[in-house]
């Protein structure tokens, strides 16, 4: 079990779901964690569960000055960081013919919020000669398309893009920097989405989600801590070949 005492992680989307389970696996190894969201109840309650350090920021990460001022603050209090996980997300459609057109919206937070996190990150980040990380909580809709939801595939098929580039300009800095692209997560969000999909064909939930896992590989769903695992591992030695990269942890959802 990897140790991170003595480094400093920002967890962003940290109040709940895959953040939350990350924070916390983090945490447990050690690490001082910056919760970072929207809501501060809900990462005080993540902080509250923690075994370790905490420091409690809210942010939105769609504000770029507060993403600035947010990391600045983490970097004040508890010194340089050695990782970030760009987590924070919004889902759902963007369907023209509702009227509702959630693109900006989306892909703000999305994409362009993982970009101003990695970069607020780049400023603080420690320059001790170890290894640093970033990684962005993609999905495996970055990989295909999937009818309603164009913004959100689009803003997390960026992602992949921006990690690419950004491992290939911050090689140099021993910064690593990758993606997961998660299938179905036992999370709200997903509870949120399938419902929506069940309502479309006249199914309760139940049966929506029977439909959409019936459509997986191994007909699973992952567990948040799932993913908080794999972080760890592109955290630890055993991740150190990793830049650049996206992990498919989507129960055969998608085969590359």
């Amino acid at each position: 079990m990897t140790d991170f005492s003595d480094r400093v992680a920002v967890v962003t989307g940290a109040g709940s779901g895959i953040g939350r389970a990350i924070a916390l696996e983090l945490s447990a190894r050690g690490a001082v964690v910056a919760l970072m969201g929207r809501t501060r109840a809900t990462l005080e309650a993540v902080a509250a569960e923690a075994p370790g350090e905490t420091h409690v920021v809210p942010v939105d990460v769609a504000d770029r000055a507060a993403v600035d001022q947010g990391f600045a603050e983490v970097a004040r209090a508890k010194g340089p960081l050695h990782a970030v996980v760009a987590n924070a997300g919004v889902g759902g459609p963007n369907d023209l013919g509702d009227g509702d057109d959630r693109w900006d919206e989306i892909v703000r937070t999305n994409l362009d919020g993982s970009y101003f996190c990695f970069r607020a990150f780049e400023r603080h980040a420690a320059a001790d000669g170890g290894f640093k990380h970033a990684i962005a909580i993609s999905s495996c809709v970055a990989r295909f398309g999937v009818p309603g939801i164009s913004a959100y595939s689009a803003a997390k098929a960026g992602q992949l893009g921006l990690v690419r580039s950004l491992a290939a300009e911050w090689a140099a800095r021993g910064i690593l920097v990758n993606a997961i692209c998660p299938g179905w997560v036992e999370t709200d969000m997903a509870v949120a989405r399938m419902t929506e999909l069940g309502a479309d064909e006249g199914l309760g939930y139940e049966d929506a989600r029977a439909a959409q896992l019936a459509a997986v590989p191994l007909q699973r769903i992952s567990a948040p801590e799932e993913i908080a695992g794999l972080v760890t591992f592109l955290l630890s030695p055993a991740g150190v070949a990793f830049t650049g990269q996206a992990l498919d942890p989507n129960n055969g959802a998608w085969m590359g």
